[in-house]
């Protein structure tokens, strides 16, 4: 019994770690082009786009998921996600990804904005240009100044990914659970919380590492 569901928490959680990379390969970027967007000098840009940030990061992403998985069907009476497990799936990423984006973007406008104005104006006068001292100055402390807010976003996604079940993606909550029904036990859904802490463990020790590794300031 112990391997059956060893096996079925491990395909669960597939699914969880495979939902988790997606939302960092386009919500990372994503999240700084919502960033500029956000400090454009151009209100017809930045107010469109900071009322997203404030609706998506003041709304449940439970109500999100929802909303973005039955949304356009029933309003536009067609199903754009497809169905069976990969539209349920590119549903839950979509969610995902927009949710995330935002809260990135918040964190990557702080670290830029905590970068002292004095330190562009030295590099102008040292005659860099504003790329130069983009890369050179800027960079590097928003980077070191980024990893703490950025890395406990991640570890929260670790747990969030959980909540795509509310669509009936497969992920390993979903697959502790289904012992319950199908055998009557209940310590597979005790189980799903070690794949949880060592995943998070993992994390948490990669960006204490990177953090020690950015000490140059």
């Amino acid at each position: 019994m112990f391997l059956e569901v060893t096996k079925s928490l491990l395909d669960g959680f597939g699914m969880t770690v495979r939902l988790f990379v997606m939302t960092l390969v386009f919500a990372l970027p994503l999240g700084l082009l919502i960033c500029f967007g956000s400090m454009n000098r151009h209100k017809i840009i930045s107010v469109p786009i900071n009322l997203i940030i404030w609706i998506i990061r003041g709304t449940p992403l439970l109500l999100q998921l929802l909303i973005i998985y039955f949304g356009p069907g029933i309003l536009f009476g067609n199903n754009i996600w497809g169905s069976g497990d990969d539209g349920r799936y590119i549903a839950a990423l979509v969610s995902f990804v927009i949710n995330y984006a935002c809260y990135f973007a918040v964190i990557y406008r702080g670290g830029i904005q905590s970068v002292p104005v004095g330190q562009r104006e030295a590099g102008l006068v040292l005659g860099l240009s504003d790329s130069q001292i983009f890369r050179k100055i800027i960079l590097l402390q928003v980077i070191k100044n980024i990893v703490p807010p950025i890395s406990n976003e991640i570890i929260t996604l670790v747990k969030d990914t959980s909540l795509a079940r509310v669509i009936a993606v497969y992920e390993v909550i979903w697959a502790g659970q289904s012992f319950i029904k199908s055998s009557g036990i209940i310590w597979p859904l005790f189980y799903t919380g070690v794949f949880y802490l060592v995943f998070s463990g993992f994390l948490t020790w990669l960006f204490n590492y990177i953090e020690k590794k950015l000490s140059y300031f």
